[in-house]
C-alpha cells in the first residue's frame, strides 16, 4: 500500500531532520489508499486517472490534469477508477503559512480551508504545464542545494499557488460544488450563516429555519453537493476556529470549547481527536515547539476562512 511503503514521513518535525517541503510521486494504480495524517498542507497533481477522494466527510470526483489541496491534519482517502499517476507536494506552515501568504495571493478560502467548496482546480494545457515546469524546478533545487536553494524553492512554490489560484477564480471554478456544478443558492445562504453563528448555533434546524426551509430539504441539499451533511459543515467550522486558537494563543482549552458552544471540554477533546487525529493540547503543544513559538506571534482575532474574489514519538500520538 502507498500509505504504508511510500508516503512520507507522516508528520513534520525538524528535530527530528524533516524537510519543511517533502515532493513525492503518485502512483497508486486503481488501489484504494488513505495517506496518514500529516502536519504538512498537501497539493496532489494529477496527470492522469480518475476516481473518487474523501476530504474528511465530503466526497469529490477528480480527473486528469488538475490539482487537489488538502490541510493539515485532515482525514484522506482516495478511490481510483482508472489508474492514477502524478506528483504530491507537501508543505509545512513552517516552509510557507497559507494564512500569511493569503494576503498575497487569496489562495486560502479558494485552495485551502474552505470545507463548502471544491477543492480542486481543473488546468488548462499551458497552465498544467507551467505547474509541472515548478514542480520540476522545486525538485532540482532541493537536490542539487544550491546558494538560496530554499529561497528558491519558496519562491517557486507561492508561484504555483498563485497560478492554481488564477485558474480557480478566472473560470468560476471556486462557485462549484463538489459535483462539478454550481453551488446551489441555500448553500451559498448556508455557509454565510454558519459564518455569522458557528459559535452559537449548532442545530441544522435552527439554519433551516434561518433559511426557510425544512431541516429534510437542507440535509438534502448538503447531501446532493458536498455529499456530507449540515452537522458535518457546522462542526469543521467550529473546529477551524478552535485551531487557529490553539494555535495562535495561549488561551485555556477549556475556554476555547466553551467560546463554540462546548460546554463539556472532554466532548470537545473527543471530537477535535477524531477530526484531527491528536488532542488539543497535543496539537498546541507539538506546533509550538515545531514553529519555535512564532506561531504565537500573530495578532488574536477571530478564526478567519477568507472569501477569495515525522518521528516514533509523534507518530504513535497521531490517529493513522
Amino acid at each position: 500500500m502507498m500509505a504504508e511503503n511510500s508516503h512520507v514521513d507522516a508528520m513534520y518535525d525538524p528535530r527530528q531532520g524533516s524537510e519543511a517541503i517533502c515532493l513525492q510521486r503518485l502512483d497508486p494504480g486503481v488501489e484504494e489508499f488513505e495517506p496518514r495524517r500529516t502536519n504538512y498542507f498537501a497539493i496532489y497533481r494529477i496527470d492522469s486517472g480518475t476516481g473518487t477522494f474523501w476530504a474528511d466527510a465530503s466526497r469529490f470526483s477528480f480527473g486528469p490534469s488538475s490539482l487537489i489541496f488538502f490541510t493539515p491534519y485532515q482525514h484522506i482517502r482516495i478511490s481510483p477508477n482508472q489508474p492514477v499517476q502524478g506528483e504530491i507536494v507537501h508543505f509545512h506552515a513552517n516552509f510557507l503559512c497559507v494564512e500569511t501568504f493569503h494576503a498575497e495571493a487569496g489562495c486560502s478560502g479558494i485552495l485551502f480551508n474552505d470545507p463548502q467548496g471544491i477543492p480542486i482546480v481543473e488546468l488548462d494545457q499551458q497552465t498544467a504545464g507551467e505547474i509541472t515546469r515548478l514542480i520540476e524546478e522545486i525538485r532540482k533545487e532541493q537536490q542539487q542545494c544550491r546558494l538560496g536553494f530554499r529561497d528558491v524553492m519558496l519562491a517557486q512554490l507561492k508561484v504555483l499557488l498563485i497560478l492554481a489560484t488564477r485558474s480557480k477564480s478566472t473560470t468560476g471554478q471556486e462557485n462549484q460544488t463538489g459535483t462539478g456544478g454550481p453551488r446551489h443558492p441555500v448553500l451559498m445562504a448556508f455557509r454565510e450563516l454558519i459564518e455569522r453563528n458557528y459559535c452559537r448555533l449548532h442545530a441544522p434546524a435552527d439554519y433551516a429555519a434561518l433559511l426557510h426551509v425544512t431541516p429534510k430539504t437542507l440535509g438534502r441539499i448538503v447531501r446532493e453537493t458536498l455529499a456530507t451533511t449540515p452537522s458535518e459543515l457546522i462542526r469543521s467550522r467550529m473546529l477551524t476556529h478552535a485551531k487557529w486558537q490553539l494555535l495562535h494563543t495561549l488561551r485555556p482549552v477549556k475556554e476555547i470549547a466553551r467560546e463554540v458552544g462546548f460546554r463539556d471540554e472532554l466532548y470537545f477533546s473527543r471530537l477535535f481527536k477524531k477530526a484531527t487525529g491528536c488532542s488539543p493540547t497535543f496539537f498546541r503543544q507539538f506546533e509550538t515547539e515545531i514553529r519555535g513559538g512564532s506561531n504565537l506571534s500573530m495578532v488574536l482575532s477571530d478564526a478567519p476562512i477568507p472569501n477569495g474574489n515525522a518521528a516514533a514519538d509523534t507518530s504513535s500520538r497521531i490517529a493513522q
